[in-house]
């Protein structure tokens, strides 16, 4: 259905412009809106709303202009359009995919940055429209796998019928689809961005030719919106409140995805309910994996520095053994989550790079350790105690890395990374200027100097010792010499050094200027790393090394049947007793293990469960709605209608349209139920002033000679 958005339009603006009868700006949108049925597949979601999206969003605007200016007239008609008449579950999902698609398109960058923002913010805005409880729904909603939709298979199907097989990952069985996985984060991610390319290229092709082709979506079958906006780097959403409502609470436990230790169980979220939960499933719990994550790091710590205190040129030492376990069992783990959350999504955590270097600097050591003790070359046993010394570079921050979910530490953790990033990318221009600057001085001064020497002087001039190279200048050349020097002092001392902290100021600055955002990017990655493990027996460190023991040889000569599952669960119970004692006992003295609303926070009306949107529910609620919610045309749409809506977009307003309003009483009250006494104070304050203003707009109208049913035109 074509829409027409009329508004003032700024000079410059390219889209069409026509004159109204009062003189004014009309600004006509040609773009059909999205018409999306329930039972629409990722792929045909993705592609309808590309098609609106790149119809409305022609110019290369900034994210600010098309939330606030008449460049977002279109994402507002399209955020009222989805919260009005879409039900499909997968709505943010389809969002969040395409502002990654068009955020990594490297062709007319500023284009595609637009319409990555559009996305971003139609993605949010829709939130708004749904109670609490509904954008859990969302947001936690896993892209089903196409097979399965073709032959039939529900989520009610294969949960009574199927049982998860321990090697599979969170996101289910259906991330098999990356196997043979590829070798590295960005080969996994060309497969994505190439999967929402090919929709976005074939937009115009045939419905028949596309049936022909392999699903280009197939790579993002069980991805949730959560963790498509943390790969797709959308702060900006993963920093809304009801967003940040959902993170903490799977954080805290109040939302979870185990609800039992046993051998049928099925991961799905869920709301916690302490009366009926296993106690082993807390085990599960971001915060309590984190927890102990530090504890394992301290006793980590303790015995590498144990080991380089004793220092034992000899023999392998008892302290060294057990090193040696704890590192084997660090590895296993992180090897475990990297295979479980998928490698795109396990490098958008800083510190698993860090992880990496530990592992490659552990096992470095003690291959050199063990050569030296075998060949008796002590040259070999002291060098490996010296690489060992490099372990702390990595594993003393890696210890305090819980520092990053303090909003302070957070803030500073993406700072000093984009501040490394620019470092980099200058320090390729000073490494080509240095090694022309020491060839020529080299050549010149091969009289005076070795090499060697000249390096060395070279190197200290560039870090500020300007005076050495005043001492030299003469003695390399007494022509050539004096100029060239003060040239690359100059050079080094000045223009480079200069360049380099005005460059690594405006890093920090441009980080710093969204310290929230980042801050919370950083903890929402945090949390969702934690909880990316569709392992039902998720052993903690070192216990995962009696698992791997006890358990890999057998699985490999016998199937994982019931019988192998109830004996991994036994010996996680039997192992893993005194941690669930504990938590227990932490959440007894802090008063919530007995209590705990039904939905733990999360308001809102009972038309749907937890990730598993109700079409139909919702649409029910809409109808008890509509009667309070004006009934506009999506055709012509007044000024008014494009703005009225706010962040949300609600509010379109027909031409020549008697309308009526919910009061936010109503609203409230049928989103959330009855609110508080002072809640009902302050609305009915904000009612009345609404109404004053309302009253007050009505009344210059008339003054300028305009009817009331125009004030959308003005």
């Amino acid at each position: 259905m074509p829409i027409r958005v009329k508004s003032r339009v700024p000079q410059g603006d390219g889209a069409h412009r026509t004159p109204s009868p009062r003189g004014r700006i009309v600004r006509t949108i040609d773009a059909e809106l999205p018409d999306i049925a329930d039972d629409d597949c990722f792929r045909v979601l993705v592609k309808k709303l590309s098609v609106y999206i790149a119809d409305v969003v022609e110019l290369p605007v900034t994210f600010e202009q098309l939330r606030t200016t008449s460049a977002g007239d279109g994402l507002r008609v399209l955020v009222d359009h989805l919260g009005r008449n879409c039900t499909h579950p997968a709505i943010v999902n389809a969002l969040l995919a395409l502002k990654w698609h068009y955020g990594a398109t490297t062709e007319d960058k500023g284009l595609n940055d637009a319409r990555a923002n559009a996305c971003e913010i139609v993605a949010w805005r829709f939130l708004t429209h749904l109670s609490e409880r509904e954008v859990v729904d969302y947001c936690l909603y896993e892209i089903p796998d196409p097979k399965d939709a073709e032959e039939g298979v529900t989520p009610t199907d294969e949960e009574a019928a199927a049982v998860p097989d321990e090697r599979t990952s969170l996101l289910g069985r259906a991330r098999s689809v990356f196997t043979p996985s590829p070798s590295s984060g960005s080969d996994k991610r060309n497969l994505l961005l190439r999967s929402i390319s090919r929709l976005t290229m074939s937009m115009t092709s045939d419905d028949g030719d596309e049936e022909e082709d392999e699903d280009p979506t197939a790579h993002f079958t069980n991805l949730n919106a959560l963790e498509i906006a943390a790969i797709a780097n959308a702060k900006r959403f993963l920093s809304q409140a009801v967003v940040q409502k959902i993170i903490t609470g799977i954080w805290n436990g109040d939302i979870i995805f185990w609800d039992s230790l046993s051998v049928h169980s099925v991961k799905k979220p869920r709301f916690y309910k302490p009366a009926t939960a296993d106690p082993f499933s807390r085990l599960r719990v971001p915060k309590y994996l984190k927890s102990f994550e530090v504890l394992f790091f301290v006793s980590f710590l303790f015995l590498y520095y144990a080991v380089l205190m004793e220092r034992d040129p000899t023999r392998f030492t008892t302290l060294e053994v057990f090193l040696s376990l704890w590192l084997a069992a660090f590895a296993y783990d992180e090897l475990s989550e990297w295979i479980d959350a998928g490698s795109v999504f396990y490098a958008t955590d800083v510190w698993n790079i860090f992880d990496m270097f530990m592992i490659g600097i552990g096992f470095t050591y003690f291959i050199m350790r063990i050569v030296g003790l075998e060949t008796h070359n002590s040259y070999l046993v002291e060098l490996s105690f010296d690489i060992l010394a490099l372990e702390a570079l990595f594993m003393v921050p890696r210890v305090f890395s819980i520092l990053s979910l303090s909003p302070y530490w957070g803030t500073l953790i993406p700072c000093l990374k984009e501040m490394g990033k620019d470092f980099v990318k200058f320090m390729v221009l000073v490494v080509v200027i240095y090694f022309g600057f020491l060839t020529t001085f080299s050549l010149v001064g091969r009289d005076s100097y070795t090499f060697n020497d000249m390096t060395g002087f070279l190197t200290r001039i560039f870090f500020g010792s300007s005076a050495v190279g005043f001492d030299i200048m003469n003695n390399i050349d007494p022509v050539f010499g004096p100029p060239l020097m003060v040239l690359f002092i100059i050079l080094s001392s000045i223009l480079l050094t200069g360049s380099l902290t005005g460059m690594l100021s405006n890093s920090f600055s441009r980080v710093i200027t969204h310290a929230r955002e980042e801050y919370l990017y950083v903890y929402s990655v945090y949390v969702l790393e934690a909880s990316t493990s569709n392992r039902l027996t998720h052993f903690y460190p070192p216990f995962n090394l009696l698992a791997l023991v006890i358990f890999r040889p057998l699985r490999l000569v016998m199937p994982s049947d019931t019988n192998f599952r109830r004996a991994r669960i036994l010996l996680l119970k039997a192992t893993h007793l005194p941690i669930v004692a504990a938590i227990e006992f932490y959440e007894w003295l802090r008063g919530t293990a007995g209590k705990g609303t039904q939905y733990n926070g999360f308001r809102g009306p009972r038309y749907t469960t937890i990730a598993s949107p109700n079409p139909a529910a919702r649409k029910q609620r809409h109808q008890q709605h509509h009667h309070l919610q004006p009934k506009s045309s999506s055709t012509n749409l007044t000024p008014g209608a494009a703005s009225s809506g706010g962040e949300g977009g609600i509010g379109i307003v027909g031409h020549g349209e008697s309308t009526t309003r919910a009061t936010p009483y109503e609203r409230y009250s049928q989103a959330f139920g009855d609110p508080s006494a002072e809640m009902e104070d302050r609305i009915a304050e904000l009612s009345a002033k609404i109404d004053r203003l309302t009253e007050l707009v009505v009344a210059l109208q008339a003054l300028q000679g305009q009817k009331p049913s125009d004030c959308g035109d003005a």
